[in-house]
């Protein structure tokens, strides 16, 4: 099987990345050098990062200092990449710090 890759540039050059992926080459750098745990992060701190990206973009937008074309791009990426929003409360059974019944 052969997979279609798109070329990405950043400050250490060149990188080849999945054509489908929603991310670039400083993203695909990490995961052919860290594939260490085999963890996936959680859904909650995705979803976190989705929605600072898509202010970001829409703040920096509205301020001019992105192209509307660009920040519509990001905003898309971002929704797609933070549309399961994950449930508020504890994560695998902890308790959330700062809430009643929690004890370090």
């Amino acid at each position: 099987m052969t997979q279609d890759y798109r070329i990405e540039k950043d400050s250490l050059g060149e990188m080849q990345v999945p054509a489908g992926a929603l991310y670039g080459a400083q993203t695909q750098r990490a995961v052919l050098n860290f594939p260490v745990s085999g963890m996936r992060p959680y859904p909650a701190f995705v979803w976190a990062q989705a929605m600072i990206k898509r202010a970001a973009a829409e703040v920096n937008r509205d301020l001019g200092l992105l192209d509307a074309r660009l920040a519509a791009a990001i905003v898309q990426a971002a929704q797609e990449g933070g549309d399961r929003r994950p449930m508020a409360g504890p994560v695998r059974g902890r308790p959330i710090p700062g809430r009643r019944g929690h004890q370090p």
